[in-house]
């Protein structure tokens, strides 16, 4: 292979992660919006929220088509072949992210008062733990660092563990008064999607440890009793 071709392969493949990168910090932008949304019952914010998840629904395809593109122009072997596919694959769970988030900023517009103190402060720390374990996994996959994307993969069980407290917390709630019935089903969602966003960041560890070490991870995923359990439904109108 000519230093030219090599070169221009080299380009496209930074430029694909250029674009993850870009994709990460918007997915951050909008869970963190999302979030702060949530803590002010703000409705500008919640929607200027749910409208950024378009431009991520956009990096996703532009990086899909050009990793698809790249594979059939160069056919690359080895790490630069699981470079591209983990990045297919990590755009896919950015994307949900962002969805997870929009559906999180949506739940404040269905909202008609603001969330009791009492009850904002269990989902605040699945939401720090959710956004922390975002930013780790991709200052991971920017460095390539498959040890402290293993540290992300361990801590998904904390977050578990968070989800299962506030769920047990808000079926108390819901119970000790039929008028809570209604925030508190809003909440259990969000609560939900906070738990995903934390699933879809392990899934990107597991990820970068396959580009960096061309296996699987042989352990089992970390998982708290009750997450895989619990299934929200919307209600029935």
């Amino acid at each position: 292979m000519s230093e030219h071709i090599v070169q221009a392969f080299d380009e496209e493949l930074s430029a694909i992660k250029n674009q993850i990168a870009h994709m990460g910090r918007l997915a951050e932008m909008l869970l963190a919006n999302s979030i702060e949304a949530l803590k002010r019952s703000d409705i500008k914010l919640a929607t200027e929220a749910i409208a950024q998840d378009n431009e991520l629904d956009i990096l996703e395809r532009q990086i899909e088509t050009q990793a698809v593109q790249t594979i059939a122009k160069r056919q690359p072997v080895a790490r630069d072949l699981r470079e591209i596919v983990a990045a297919i694959h990590i755009a896919a769970d950015l994307e949900r992210i962002g969805d997870l988030a929009k559906n999180t900023a949506k739940r404040i517009l269905l909202g008609s008062e603001p969330v009791p103190k009492k009850l904002i402060n269990g989902l605040l720390q699945i939401a720090v733990l959710a956004k922390l374990q975002l930013h780790e996994v991709l200052e991971s996959y920017a460095t390539a660092d498959a040890v402290r994307a293993m540290k992300v993969w361990r801590e998904d069980e904390e977050l578990d563990a968070l989800f299962n407290s506030v769920f047990r917390e808000l079926l108390t709630y819901m119970m000790e008064d039929s008028r809570n019935i209604g925030f508190c089903a809003h909440l259990l969602f969000v609560a939900k999607n906070l738990e995903r966003i934390g699933d879809h960041a392990t899934n990107i560890s597991e990820k970068i440890f396959y580009l960096v070490n061309g296996q699987t991870i042989d352990e089992a995923r970390p998982k708290h009793e009750l997450s895989g359990l619990v299934t929200v439904h919307p209600p029935k109108h």
